[in-house]
């Protein structure tokens, strides 16, 4: 008998995945045409995005022909590589108030983008590998909480709050999932709360230009945005104006209006608004539910492992997605507080975009595991 022959990948959400990623080019040649125009192209931030998809999807179908299990021989130098990006780029020139960029060129890396996915396949790893051990918590859960806790301080000194809320959530469910014991699933919750705590507090702290303290209004408008809207207000009213122009059916795609100068960011972190104008509530809804599928194939793909470590790289990878586009979405509808994070798969950010792909290369190479056919036995001549 031959060895088990690795099986496909699963179609279904390989067409989810590229159906999501079209449907995001598409939305940021209309969100960001007119904006484009005045650097002489209208196809400028849609260029850098194909660009992005382009590098992305060699990353994901490299991930998705590579067994993820050898991705745990890679954790560790990816590891201390995104430790030393992170440090450095807490040096580089500060853009919209955060140091969270290394400039090449036209392009921009973002570092954190990067440092979600690693820190999900360090614990991974840490945990499949301590097996029983990590319900020990010297052993298993505090070193989990060191690297995680520091690496969320590092992205706080840019400072990035919501990229450090969406880590540390999607750490702590990877590390409750791994079989934490309960005291100290007690003892992780009790942290996060107080890490946060704190982290909001140094956040909001940290004034902006000339002793205004924007952070703290950025966090507080979504009570009241009618309150500021032309100061610490105006994106989520504009955003709200492009879901009350949209309607039910939509002003038609290309049609919007808040992209005109009116929405800031309205090609990345509030493209959702732009989607809400020009397809209306129907075409949000059908966008959340096809999302929403999306999201329940990978949690599926990853349950299904035949071991922990894809197991738990799938399912932090899929809540890294789920918990991004809620907090996207929330802070664009002003149901939350505004952190600024991108729209997975949807909103112009190369980074994102590249990172995004490369997950899902890692969980479709868990779902390969799950058809594998066993080689037919030659027959012998007789």
């Amino acid at each position: 008998m031959n060895p088990p022959r690795r099986g496909t990948p699963d179609f279904l959400l390989l067409l989810l995945t590229f159906v999501l990623v079209c449907f995001g080019l598409a939305m940021v040649f209309s969100a960001s045409s007119m904006t484009s125009a005045y650097y002489g192209d209208p196809w400028a931030f849609t260029k850098k995005q194909l660009i992005a998809v382009g590098i992305g999807t060699i990353g994901m179908l490299f991930c998705m022909n590579l067994h993820y299990t050898k991705l745990k021989k890679l954790v560790i130098p990816a590891f201390f590589m995104i430790v030393i990006a992170l440090i450095f780029v807490i040096f580089t020139t500060s853009a919209n108030g955060a140091s969270s960029w290394y400039t090449l060129g036209k392009f921009g890396i973002q570092p954190t983008e990067f440092a979600k996915l690693i820190v999900i396949l360090y614990l991974a790893s840490l945990i499949s590998n301590k097996d029983e051990k990590f319900r020990n918590f010297k052993k298993g859960l505090l070193p989990a909480l060191i690297v995680v806790g520091f690496v969320c301080f590092l992205i706080m000194l840019q400072p990035d709050f919501g990229s450090c809320m969406i880590l540390f959530i999607c750490s702590a469910i990877v590390i409750m999932v791994g079989g934490s014991n309960l005291k100290h699933i007690f003892l992780l919750g009790t942290s996060l709360l107080t890490l946060g705590a704190i982290g909001v507090a140094l956040y909001m702290l940290k004034g902006g230009a000339k002793g205004t303290n924007y952070r703290i209004d950025r966090l507080t408008s979504f009570l009241d945005p009618f309150s500021d809207p032309q100061g610490s207000g105006h994106q989520v009213v504009q955003s709200l104006y492009a879901f009350g122009h949209g309607g039910l059916r939509g002003a038609g795609f290309g049609q919007g209006i808040q992209k005109l100068h009116y929405l800031p960011e309205a090609h990345n972190d509030f493209i959702f608004a732009i989607i809400g104008e020009e397809l209306g509530f129907i075409g949000s809804a059908l966008f959340i539910l096809v999302f929403i599928f999306f999201i329940w194939r990978g949690i599926l793909i990853a349950v299904r492992s035949p071991d922990m470590f894809g197991m738990l790289a799938g399912v932090g990878i899929m809540v890294m997605f789920g918990f991004q586009a809620f907090v996207n979405i929330g802070g664009v509808t002003g149901t939350i507080p505004l952190t600024g994070v991108t729209l997975p798969f949807i909103s112009a950010g190369g980074s994102s975009m590249m990172v995004s792909l490369i997950s899902m290369g890692i969980i479709l190479s868990i779902s390969r595991e799950q058809t594998r056919k066993e080689e037919p036995a030659t027959k012998k001549r007789p």
